[in-house]
């Protein structure tokens, strides 16, 4: 019987997510903050269940929400906005549990200063799920939408191995530097062992030419990463991440272009049931622990009351924080432009002592390859500057979610006032939800914070895409173009292709100005025109690849000119083969 109702329950789960994610786009609220509502009146229905194990959502739902965002995070943007993000997702996660920690350390007078902290570490990670997607919608720059999936996907680790220290603390098992040893054991093998997955299950994905195996392979990736990062001590939180965008960032030149769709879809759609059923099952067992909080006689105001300071408390370090964060960056980009000028007068002296040494020329070529990545990451960088503008909304894009609900649950059973410390957690959860999520957008429109300049995005496509059609008409301009029989190619197909290669320059620049196996089917004109297409695919292809390797357009551009060349090349394929199989 129980196993029927629980799949009844999943059904109208399912239902309910769907439903919340329709009528919020049409009512304008996010979809956590209606669901949170949703499961908090489910609860109440008679037999309906109130309490969910935190090991469901921190081994079973958290690997696969984490991996979802990983893979879909440019690492060329993570590495531009690398010691924003290492700041606000390992320095501000640190700061606000040790502040928060001795607040509760004081307020609790049979509390340890571990405990304290524990808990701290527990409301401490962001959950950028809906700010982000506010933030895509609202038209938030690029750079400061990287700079918020970034901070979440690495601060859920920083907490829960924090988290697991102080438990430790708590017990008397770890000194102190004992602590901070664990915690970078624990960082640095996550990290080793995620990328290890990510470039095993990427060799072997590459080796499959059927999308449906290479789907099943993708879903159980964020589990092989996370299950022996977790045997060994180490994050499995951070090696899932690691193993994520490894994946991700190979999956332009590893994977076919109809695998990459597939996961895209796939993953989209794993992502949103599950990131949106967390945020159910979080307004469910509300009400249970309202109940635990009663049942030892202790104060639920009270522990709400404490619950909106903990609210207060986290934000007024965050905009504390992210003050002087945003001074010391636009320093560093002072900084950088002056390392940039250097660095282009010592590559002139290289050139001109290069000579005739084939040596010193191969080291000139790479030296002159970081000078260009240089060079695009500064363009970059100026032209999505944070500003105070992009700096309030960062500090008001605090919300939490995902990870603090489990976490609470996994404080231990005899901590002192452990029913409060998780109601406490809850409420920082469920009010910053309610309350920052709600109003974020009504901030960013009075910020009057800009998004990407689309006028200028469809220039920058259409350059790009006209660099990738020279690098394909290239391959038409061989002499020595043949079938792959070895037969002569018709003019007229060579024509056409080359007619289909600019077609999409052609497109782009309007759009910038204006707003089978059969042998014996081998030498006709349309198998030469999916042959030729091919082969100018695989060079645009390469083009692109370089294009992102030299930062020389923003991610959103390469990812663009990315999808495109995905869809044409799975048009040809489902041409040449058109059951699938």
């Amino acid at each position: 019987m129980a196993f029927e109702n629980g799949l009844v329950f999943g059904v109208v789960a399912v239902i309910t997510i769907v439903a919340a994610g329709f009528f919020s786009r049409k009512l304008g609220v996010a979809a956590p903050l209606i669901l949170i509502l949703i499961g908090f009146g489910f609860s109440y229905i008679p037999g309906a269940p109130t309490v969910v194990p935190h090991q469901i959502v921190l081994l079973g739902l958290l690997p696969p929400i984490l991996y979802a965002a990983a893979i879909n995070v440019p690492v060329v943007d993570l590495r531009r906005n690398f010691a924003t993000i290492s700041a606000l997702s390992v320095g501000l996660v640190l700061v606000t549990a040790f502040g928060t920690g001795l607040i509760l350390y004081a307020i609790f007078p049979h509390l340890s200063l571990a405990g304290g902290i524990a808990l701290g570490a527990v409301i401490s990670p962001t959950d950028a799920v809906a700010a982000t997607a506010l933030g895509k919608k609202l038209g938030l720059p690029p750079r400061l939408v990287t700079i918020l999936e970034g901070e979440s996907l690495v601060n859920d680790a920083t907490a829960l191995v924090l988290l697991r220290s102080a438990i430790l603390a708590i017990s008397g098992a770890v000194t102190f530097w004992g602590a901070i040893g664990d915690f970078v054991f624990a960082a640095s093998a996550a990290v080793a062992i995620g990328l290890a997955v990510g470039y095993v299950t990427v060799w072997v994905r590459s080796k499959l030419r059927d999308p449906v195996l290479d789907t099943a392979i993708s879903l159980a990736v964020p589990f092989i990463a996370f299950i022996p990062a977790e045997g060994v001590g180490a994050s499995g939180v951070l090696a899932v991440v690691a193993a994520g965008l490894y994946s991700g960032h190979n999956s332009a030149k590893r994977f076919s272009a109809q695998a990459r769709i597939a996961e895209r879809l796939n993953w989209r759609t794993v992502q949103f049931m599950l990131e949106n059923g967390v945020f159910l099952l979080m307004g469910i067992e509300i009400s249970s622990l309202i109940a635990d909080v009663l049942e030892m006689d202790l104060s639920v105001n009270r522990a709400v009351g404490y619950g909106l300071l903990m609210v207060i408390s986290i934000i007024v370090i965050r905009f504390l924080f992210i003050g002087p964060l945003l001074l010391v960056l636009r320093r560093s980009g002072r900084n950088a432009e002056r390392r940039q000028s250097r660095f282009r007068a010592m590559l002139v002296r290289m050139r001109e002592r290069a000579g005739s040494d084939e040596s010193a020329r191969r080291r000139t070529k790479r030296a002159e390859r970081i000078q260009q990545r240089m060079e695009g990451d500064l363009k970059q960088l100026r032209a999505e500057g944070l500003g105070w503008r992009g700096g309030v909304v960062l500090s008001w894009s605090g919300m939490r979610g995902v990870v603090t609900l489990a976490a609470a649950q996994s404080l231990p059973e005899d901590i002192p006032y452990r029913s409060q410390l998780v109601l406490i957690a809850f409420t920082v959860a469920v009010v910053t939800l309610l309350v920052q999520g709600s109003t974020l957008p009504w901030l960013i429109r009075v910020s009057g914070i800009r998004g990407s300049d689309r006028a200028a995005d469809r220039r920058e496509l259409a350059e790009l895409l006209d660099e990738m059609g020279v690098a394909g008409l290239a391959v038409l301009d061989d002499p020595e173009l043949t079938l792959p029989d070895g037969g002569s190619i018709d003019e007229a197909v060579i024509d056409r292709v080359r007619n289909d290669t600019l077609l999409s320059a052609e497109s782009a620049w309007e759009r910038a100005k204006f707003g089978g196996g059969e042998r014996g089917l081998a030498k006709s004109p349309h198998q030469q025109y999916r042959s030729l297409r091919y082969e100018v695919l695989q060079a645009e292809r390469e083009a692109l690849l370089d294009a992102r390797s030299s930062g020389s357009y923003p991610s959103r551009i390469l990812g663009r000119a990315q999808a495109m060349l995905d869809l044409e090349q799975t048009r040809l394929e489902q041409i040449d083969n058109p059951s699938g199989s």
